[in-house]
């Protein structure tokens, strides 16, 4: 008996919205079937929607992050103090550090981080253009938000190496202990960077 599967054009869909992080099989199928059965689903203004992102959406050529126009909302914000730079892996991870409020200087998104099993090298990020800033800016402070991870020490590492030849102050965020967690469900290893990160009271 002759299998019976999806039309080809749906078939498609699915396959490419397999493709995107965090959608498996079973998503990426109900995610098409809701597009082409559901009565208020309007793919086309979503299809609308993905051109116009793609044509019009691109990383800021001077920290990294999205915008629609020759540099983005942060780095032409006068308000903004100049002279410190945070260091992020992504640019993704800029908004969460926004929402804080507790900073308002300028960002610099590598793109990644280095990860040798991943074949990442500091030639894959934007390391060269971070170096670049720092000697034409001339910020007084760098602070590098990178992830604790192995990967994460080793480009706060490396980093740390390329820009110690500038008169610039070299800070790394502070990893400890989240808001409301105990000491019962810390690791060694969080534990032992919230005692070396102690404030005084």
């Amino acid at each position: 008996m002759k299998r019976i599967e999806y039309p080809a054009p749906l078939k498609d869909l699915v396959a490419q919205l397999k493709r995107m992080p965090g959608i498996g099989p079973r998503s990426a199928e109900r995610i098409a079937l809701w597009m082409v059965s559901a009565r208020n689903a309007r793919p086309g203004e979503i299809g609308t929607a993905i051109s116009a992102m793609t044509e019009s959406v691109r990383p800021c050529p001077q920290c990294g992050f999205f915008t629609t126009a020759p540099l983005c909302e942060i780095c032409t914000d006068e308000d903004r103090t100049p002279d410190v730079i945070c260091v992020v892996e992504e640019a993704t991870d800029i908004l969460p550090l926004e929402r804080t409020g507790a900073f308002r200087g300028r960002y610099h998104a590598l793109g990644g981080r280095i990860s040798p099993l991943d074949h990442v090298g500091p030639e894959d990020l934007r390391i060269d253009a971070l170096v670049e800033r720092v000697r034409k800016e001339s910020p007084s402070e760098v602070i590098l938000a990178l992830g604790s991870d192995v990967e994460g020490e080793a480009t706060a590492n490396y980093l740390a190496g390329l820009l110690r030849e500038f008169p610039v102050q070299l800070t790394r965020i502070a990893q400890g202990l989240p808001a409301g967690g105990g000491l019962d469900h810390a690791d060694e290893l969080t534990l032992s960077r919230a005692l070396s990160g102690r404030v005084r009271l």
